[in-house]
């Protein structure tokens, strides 16, 4: 097969690829108008690729057929990453236990691209608590947890990485390029971030590295309402998870397949 053959292949592959993100993105069905807007393609492009991913499960239409979701076969793929990523798999009791012991809700995420991505949850047992954030995917400059997992890149890596406009989440969001530098350059130097409000209003965050890999893309946060947040409890936060996640990254280090 020539490279010109190949092209309409890996083209339909790249949208295909887009278009269910659009879909696992968006917080509810969206209209083939809705898709051609965000993705930039022609209607009929998408309408055919639609048919298709409806077919075999990874797209869900509504009755009337023109509203779309993601589908459960999507759901199948994400478990099977969560099933097989090691870090996933060490870190699951240490989530407990520091839900335990914090009673707080506690994560587990990596850095992917500019953003990161929540892998696995423990909720808080107060009343007043943030939900389980499984499968999220946030600015990484607007949390905590994003904001240790960039320090861990140089400042150069950093520019590159980040879009050129950094978004507001909340009237609290670093949105500014110099001063995201600044804060990165304390939270090297203190081995821990902490936010209030920049990614939801009435909560703040919590977050260290996990000390494995070169940079260590993995992190644990918890998230705290402001009502809680104090600094005798910050305190007692830092100290677990700087705990929990040299013990995490230890564990990896002895395994072989890690």
């Amino acid at each position: 097969m020539s490279d010109a053959d190949k092209t309409p292949a890996v083209k339909s592959a790249a949208r295909t690829v887009e278009l269910l993100e659009a879909l696992a993105q968006a917080p509810g069905r969206l209209t083939l108008t809705e898709l051609a807007s965000r993705l930039g393609y022609p209607k009929s492009s998408i309408h055919m690729l639609l048919r298709t991913l409806v077919g075999a499960g990874w797209v869900e239409s509504d009755e009337r057929g023109t509203a779309y979701g993601i589908g459960v076969r999507a759901l199948l793929v994400g478990t099977a990453f969560l099933d097989r990523d090691v870090v996933n798999q060490v870190a699951t009791a240490h989530l407990a236990a520091l839900r335990a012991y914090l009673n707080e809700t506690v994560h587990l995420a990596r850095l992917d691209g500019a953003d990161v991505v929540y892998l696995a949850s423990r909720e808080s047992m107060h009343i007043l608590r943030s939900g389980s954030w499984v499968g999220r995917r946030v600015p990484a400059h607007s949390s905590a947890m994003g904001q240790v997992l960039l320090a861990q890149l140089s400042p150069e890596e950093v520019e590159a990485r980040v879009p050129a406009e950094l978004k507001a989440e909340t009237q609290h969001t670093i949105a500014d390029h110099q001063a995201l530098a600044r804060e990165l350059q304390d939270v090297r130097v203190r081995r821990w971030a902490a936010e209030r409000e920049q990614d939801a209003l009435g909560l703040g965050s919590i977050a260290v590295a996990i000390p494995f890999g070169r940079p260590a893309a993995y992190g644990l946060s918890c998230s705290i309402p402001l009502s809680r947040f104090t600094d005798a409890h910050q305190r007692d936060v830092v100290e677990a998870l700087h705990q929990h996640a040299e013990e995490i990254g230890a564990t990896l280090r002895r395994l072989p397949s890690a």
